[in-house]
């Protein structure tokens, strides 16, 4: 029996949705304008920023896993006091780019997949997080998930 005690499913899905996402071929109904495209490789950057961002914030507490490490930190500030999840946020952001860039109407689409996939990720994670810190319920309350002031 598979027993996933750090959501190794999660992970094993979302490597899952990436593979679509890369391998997607180009659907052109149209072309876009140049300054959309160039809009594109800009969301491009901003999903770098966070991405990037979290990552580095993170450090030696970082997992492929919704499941924080043992003995890690919450870290709340850099990038994290502005979104709870900039890692999942860069992803999506990129992916939204990418599909702009490429011109590929269903590749920008699955951003929207992708944003529902993390969406219910960071749920289960984030039960896993109040369990592992005791200031989570109060950094969940001050900053948003997912999209910077919004949501």
């Amino acid at each position: 029996m598979i027993v996933f005690k750090r959501g190794e499913l999660w992970f094993l899905v979302q490597l899952l949705l990436f593979a679509l996402i890369f391998f997607l071929p180009r659907v052109e109904l149209f072309p876009f304008p140049f300054w959309l495209r160039i809009l594109g490789l800009a969301i491009i950057a901003v999903g770098g920023v966070f991405g990037t961002g979290g990552v580095l914030a993170l450090g030696r507490n970082f997992s492929p896993y919704p499941k924080p490490i043992e003995g890690g930190a919450l870290v709340t500030t850099g990038v994290y006091g502005i979104v709870r999840h900039p890692i999942y946020t860069g992803l999506i952001l990129g992916t939204l780019g990418w599909g702009i860039f490429r011109e590929n109407l269903l590749g920008a689409a699955l951003a929207v997949v992708l944003f529902v996939f993390f969406d219910l990720k960071s749920r289960r994670e984030e039960r896993w997080l109040v369990e592992a810190y005791a200031g989570y319920a109060d950094y969940r309350r001050r900053v948003k998930k997912l999209a910077p002031w919004v949501y």
